[in-house]
Parts: C-alpha cells; sequence; structure tokens
C-alpha cells in the first residue's frame, strides 16, 4: 500500500523534481504541499514565488497546498513552533511520512530529521546523493521549465536572475556554482513539467534588491 506523504514545497526545480519521481513510484501517495509562506508578502518563503503562481502550481500537478504562514523576519523559534503545528495536521491527516528535495547537505538533512524525531512521520529525501550536474541536465532533459526567481550575488552575478533554467545558462554558469544551486547561490520557480496538465502562464518583471539577495518578480499572465 502507497504510503500517505506530503512533499516539502519551495516552487522550485528540486521539490518538483521530487515529487514528479515520488509520483511515479509504488511507494509514495502524495496528498499534499507543504510550503512556508511570508505571510507578509504573500508569497513563498526565500524563493519570493506569488501565492497566485503557487496555487497554480498545485492545481497544475493536482496536489493541493498546506500554507504555514511565518513573519518576513521570521525567528528559528517561530518557525519550528508553525513547523511543529503543521506536523500534528499531517499526524491527523494520517501523513506518514515527508519528502524533502535536498541534495546534499548533511547539516540540513541533520536538521530535518532532529525536527521529526519524535514524530511517527518519516523524513524521506528522493534526490538525495545524486550528482548535481547529471541531475541539472536530467531535470531539463525531462521536461521541467523554470525561471530564475532569487539569485545571491556573493556568490553568482545577478545578471543570472530570471533567466530560464535551461542547458544554456547551466553551461554558462560558474565552476564555483553548484548546478542545483544547492548552496543557495540561486532559487527557481518551475513553471512547467512532465506532471503538469499544463504549463503556467507567466512572465519576468521587474528585478529588485533586497536583504542582500536579487529578485525577479515572476507574475502570472
Amino acid at each position: 500500500m502507497k504510503r500517505k506523504t506530503w512533499m516539502s514545497w519551495s516552487s522550485g526545480k528540486d521539490s518538483a523534481y521530487s515529487l514528479w519521481r515520488l509520483q511515479q513510484s509504488a511507494n509514495s501517495h502524495v496528498i499534499g504541499l507543504l510550503t512556508t509562506i511570508n505571510a507578509d508578502k504573500d508569497r513563498v518563503a526565500m524563493h519570493a514565488t506569488r501565492k497566485a503562481l503557487l496555487d497554480r502550481q498545485a492545481a497544475a500537478v493536482g496536489v493541493p497546498v498546506i500554507a504555514v504562514d511565518i513573519p518576513q523576519n521570521c525567528s528559528n523559534a517561530i518557525y519550528e513552533e508553525r513547523m511543529r503545528g503543521a506536523l500534528d495536521r499531517a499526524k491527523s491527516d494520517g501523513v506518514e511520512q515527508i519528502a524533502f528535495g535536498d541534495l546534499f547537505l548533511e547539516d540540513i538533512r541533520r536538521y530535518r530529521e532532529d525536527m521529526m524525531a519524535d514524530q511517527i512521520i518519516d523524513p524521506i529525501f528522493p534526490i538525495w546523493g545524486e550528482p548535481t550536474d547529471a541531475l541539472a541536465r536530467r531535470m531539463v532533459d525531462s521536461g521541467f521549465e523554470a525561471y530564475i526567481t532569487c539569485v545571491d550575488p556573493k556568490q553568482l552575478p545577478a545578471s543570472f536572475v530570471g533567466r530560464k533554467f535551461d542547458h544554456t545558462l547551466l553551461d554558462e554558469l560558474p565552476a564555483s556554482v553548484d548546478p542545483c544551486g544547492e548552496n543557495g547561490e540561486f532559487h527557481t520557480f518551475v513553471f512547467n513539467g512532465p506532471n503538469f496538465t499544463q504549463p503556467i502562464g507567466c512572465t519576468v518583471g521587474e528585478t529588485v534588491e533586497r536583504d542582500g539577495f536579487v529578485f525577479a518578480d515572476v507574475r502570472p499572465l
């Protein structure tokens, strides 16, 4: 029997690719997209994806959003309190595992495992340990389409923000940058993929610099 699963959903390529893997799995049935929302801005935290686009993603992949609202300047204590509330809801909904799109950062994985250590819900990592150079290419070849929504200019030139995540971009990334942006070099918004019923109509709007990061405002058509 397939295990009821929530996908930790950032609106980006790693979670979208992980979801696709799980949807093809004989062991998992994904029933929710667990997403932290900046309640002050009505956007996905860090990726800055508009809530309207998040809702269109959920409709396209056929899985509802489980929103966790957090303030813009969220402390770790508040974040963990809100996440514990989400885990309580997961248990009441019969969720047996939560999937994360993490790739190789041991401290992040250990944090998630420690946070869920006293829960009856298991953390799983569908794409953990896959070489990110090959994985990034495979994402593109599989039909995932995304825009770069956020860049850390200390690690990647700001000119990359707003660009499409494709083979051309991967060819041009500096050698110091992880192809999947796992070290926080960049974040993405996925607008199409093999598990989408249809592409999400959107366009890249203005670019702004805020809190040391550069953001491209992807807008729904």
